[in-house]
């Protein structure tokens, strides 16, 4: 699992990197065509918001796998090794559960809804499930993560007083 969970973290920074890549180079394009050409783009606008839902869903992602996210172990870190281990694996079960009934099903739903009903974007005239996508994968990600983790913690190989997961 764990040459799995190395694969994810490459292709998930790889992503992101082309992803803020293309986002600035739309904004700077549209910067330049409705300032310098007086003719704004009609798609960069539209694009760099779709590219930001992505950006921000996979960037998530990302913090919590870097164990970088905002968290609040005020109450945790005062706590005995033992009821530290116990907490931080009920943790792992509510991002499981979460990612799996809101991000993985609920964001499934969504995709095929949108897919079903053809939205499409006005500008790119892309199906809408596709900017919606973001949330079933991003749910799946943070199940493996999560469950990675998890076993992580349970076979003691992370040290519940070190912050720093990977």
């Amino acid at each position: 699992m764990k040459s799995l969970i190395h694969i994810l973290d490459k292709i998930l920074a790889f992503a992101l990197i082309m992803a803020m890549s293309c986002i600035l180079l739309a904004v700077s394009w549209q910067v330049i065509s409705r300032y310098l050409l007086q003719d704004p783009s009609s798609v960069t606008e539209e694009l760099s918001r779709f590219l930001l839902i992505w950006i921000g869903m996979l960037g998530a992602v990302y913090a919590y796998r870097q164990n970088a996210h905002l968290g609040l172990d005020l109450l945790v870190d005062k706590m005995t090794p033992a009821k530290q281990r116990i907490t931080r694996i009920g943790i792992q079960l509510v991002v499981i559960i979460f990612s799996a009934l809101v991000l993985l099903y609920g964001g499934a739903e969504l995709v095929d809804l949108t897919i079903e009903l053809k939205q499409i974007s006005a500008s790119l005239g892309i199906n809408m499930g596709v900017v919606y996508a973001v949330l079933p994968v991003t749910g799946g990600m943070l199940i493996l993560y999560a469950l990675f983790n998890l076993s992580e913690l349970i076979s003691g190989k992370i040290d519940v007083n070190v912050q720093e997961q990977h």
